[in-house]
């Protein structure tokens, strides 16, 4: 009896084509959204390191950190000294925690010698001591410098699931500068200098606001994103070769 060459059928090469197609498509999208997260990972490190070599810079005057303001947009982080008068019964409050309390950052305008305002974030105070009578020694008269990081103001809400500001309660849950001016109670032809200002840790007389509070909160999981697409390519690299070096059933 002569035994006949066995084949696979037809059905069962398409199948296996089509698995090796899609199999192929997979490994090329998991391996570029790894690449993409490296890409990434780069990006993320590069403004990581911009941050740290501005907060680590000498302050600069606030005419020069208003040119590079005008000249790029982008002033985060650089170290600035300013002086003025503050314009305590004009402060705002901007609802935030401080090492675990709730309570809030207190935004004081501060007139400059050219009659513009700049808004200081002064720093944090707990919830009970929003009331400025509450805390009268901080409410320091006369010309004062300031030295702190100048921060880009916001073209909008940074997030829908933010509740609006209530400038009515002087609430302010995302920082609005000009909400924040419209409702302070500033002269009719007020100026505004396009940044804020982020006090740094010098102490306040009552120790209140507390000063330095700048968050620097650039989440980097872009390294554990790169090693799971491409872990995932390589499972399915495998789980492809395995099913391509088995052996086929006879039809």
């Amino acid at each position: 009896m002569t035994s006949q060459p066995v084949s696979v059928g037809a059905p069962s090469r398409r199948r296996t084509i089509a698995a090796l197609v899609l199999g192929l498509a997979g490994i090329a999208i998991l391996l570029a959204l790894g690449t993409w997260q490296v890409q990434r990972l780069h990006w993320k490190e590069a403004i990581l390191q911009t941050i740290d070599q501005r907060m680590h810079a000498p302050a600069q005057p606030l005419a020069d950190v208003e040119r590079k303001f005008a000249a790029d947009g982008d002033v985060d982080y650089v170290p600035v000294t300013v002086t003025g008068t503050f314009l305590h019964e004009a402060e705002r409050h901007f609802f935030t925690t401080w090492q675990g309390q709730s309570g809030f950052d207190v935004f004081t305008p501060l007139k400059l010698g050219d009659g513009r305002f700049v808004f200081i974030n002064r720093g944090f105070v707990p919830y009970d001591m929003k009331d400025p009578a509450k805390r009268p020694e901080g409410q320091m008269a006369g010309a004062v410098t300031v030295t702190g990081l100048a921060r880009n103001p916001l073209a909008a809400k940074p997030s829908g699931m933010l509740p609006d500001n209530d400038p009515a309660k002087n609430i302010f849950y995302w920082k609005d500068r000009d909400a924040m001016a419209a409702s302070a109670g500033l002269p009719a032809d007020y100026q505004l200098v396009p940044i804020f200002i982020d006090a740094d840790a010098t102490p306040n007389p009552g120790h209140l606001p507390m000063g330095g509070v700048t968050l620097i909160d650039l989440p980097n999981n872009h390294l554990q994103y790169a090693i799971t697409w491409y872990g995932l390519a390589a499972a399915l690299a495998g789980v492809l070769l395995f099913s391509l070096r088995r052996p086929k059933q006879v039809e």
